[in-house]
């Protein structure tokens, strides 16, 4: 906490930063949350709209002098708690740093800022016959930095890994204000231990991303072919997707929508779907030989007893994927939502569904479950209160079946997140995964790169 008046931060902060400084209260309530659906019970001391790296080393500098905690943030998209704020603290908000500096198609490398969209990103990479492979579902409102602060993933990891792959260097501000850089420009390069990938899912807690070097990959050449399947019960299509994977083939997408999720879709779009099955299976090919890949994928679904729909058709694709598309939505409205990420190997994936169909049973509860089936990464969401409800207040029981949840994930050789990160809401349950010695471990490299503790305390250990 705070060792000095506050008047005395700010007054320093003002001197340094000018109107980067905000500390209007109507514009600091909102930090207080983010899409977790978890709130601090105070606002933050202030807000500080960085520019310029310079704004973010002046920042960290001041805030290290006095102890003042430091919460770095994006566009607040994450699900895992990871950039609230709180009394006392300071936000660095890294939002308005949004260029990008370089595209090199030649080397297929970008040079981009922290606040940069991904969406926006991948619009002007576009127009150099590029993109960025990374696919978080927030892909039009998170950024670039928070993609690869969280470690981010999305509908296409299966085939082209999370946000880590992507990632070649970083420019990054330490505690103290000292700018470091790490990685390097070449594809390939092992010169001493590997800081980048370090940097790459430290939720802020080892310093503040300002700048990246990522990789872009040319855009995927022929048709995209899209495959709907419906199935009878969420058993055999989980035991259907494993299949997909023993074909060998690598679908782009591959997504299984258990029944609790079908039926809250099915709420939500009204007759737009007309379902054929109680669970659905989305699939996508993508690449010069998409329509052969399809026709493999979807003999691998009708043998499981899947009814299959194929499309090379983009708009009846869009149709297809709207299905999934309109899942968070269709939740919200079933009350409020406790969104949870956990990852088992593909051939679990059957397991954790009837791991999350038990939890549901003696606990009362209705969890409707998403999952990447491509590569074993499920959401399953926890609804409780009233229809149309929006809470912050987790009653202890859904803590309590989220503990199982957990649990049951690590017991079939599983983790505790595959791609939201740990943030505040699920410190509690690191060490199941790790141990203590491995937590140990990481508290004492975080001292090393953090010595007085300011940046985002209380998150992840």
């Amino acid at each position: 906490m705070i060792t000095d008046a506050p008047q005395r931060v700010l007054d320093e902060l003002t001197r340094a930063l000018g109107p980067a400084l905000v500390t209007d209260p109507a514009a600091l309530a909102p930090l207080r949350a983010d899409r977790s659906g978890h709130s601090s019970p105070a606002a933050p001391l202030a807000l500080v709209e960085a520019r310029s790296v310079e704004d973010v080393q002046a920042t960290l500098r001041i805030a290290n002098a006095h102890g003042v905690p430091v919460v770095p943030r994006g566009a607040g998209t994450g699900l895992a708690g990871g950039a609230i704020a709180g009394e006392d603290e300071l936000v660095l908000s890294t939002l308005a740093m949004n260029r990008i500096l370089e595209v090199d198609p030649v080397d297929e490398i970008a040079v981009v800022e922290p606040g940069i969209l991904n969406g926006a990103f991948n619009d002007a990479l576009a127009e150099h016959g590029l993109w960025f492979a990374p696919d978080p579902a927030s892909r039009a409102i998170s950024t670039v930095g928070g993609n690869i602060a969280t470690n981010a993933g999305g509908l296409l990891c299966a085939k082209y890994g999370v946000t880590r792959e992507a990632v070649l260097g970083l420019d990054v501000v330490l505690a103290d204000g000292t700018l470091l850089r790490v990685g390097r420009r070449s594809l390939k390069g092992v010169t001493g231990l590997d800081l980048t990938g370090l940097f790459v899912g430290s939720e802020g807690t080892l310093g503040v991303i300002v700048g990246a070097t990522v990789r872009v990959r040319p855009r995927v050449s022929g048709a995209i072919a899209t495959i709907g399947a419906w199935f009878p019960d969420v058993h055999s299509a989980a035991s259907a997707c494993t299949a997909v994977g023993a074909t060998r083939v690598r679908p782009a997408v591959l997504e299984l929508m258990d029944a609790a999720s079908l039926a809250a879709i099915a709420g939500y779009l009204g007759p737009q779907l007309e379902p054929k099955g109680a669970v659905y299976v989305l699939a996508q090919a993508d690449g010069p030989a998409a329509a052969s890949e399809a026709d493999t994928i979807a003999d691998a679904l009708r043998a499981s007893g899947g009814i299959v729909e194929a499309t090379t058709d983009a708009a009846e694709g869009e149709r297809l994927l709207a299905v999934r598309r309109s899942a968070h939505p269709a939740y919200a409205a079933l009350g409020s939502t406790l969104i949870e990420d956990v990852c088992v190997p593909r051939s679990k994936l059957a397991a954790m569904f009837d791991a999350i169909g038990d939890i549901e049973r003696r606990y009362g509860l209705t969890i409707p479950t998403l999952a990447h089936a491509g590569d074993g990464n499920l959401h399953p969401n926890f609804i409780f209160g009233e229809p149309g409800s929006v809470t912050t207040e987790v009653p202890e029981e859904i803590w309590r079946a989220a503990d199982d949840l957990f649990r049951s994930a690590l017991q079939l050789g599983g983790t505790l997140t595959g791609e939201h990160g740990v943030g505040i809401l699920k410190k509690r349950w690191l060490a199941d995964e790790l141990g203590e010695r491995q937590v140990d471990l990481q508290r004492d490299l975080r001292r090393v790169f953090d010595p007085r503790g300011i940046l985002n305390p209380g998150k992840v250990f």
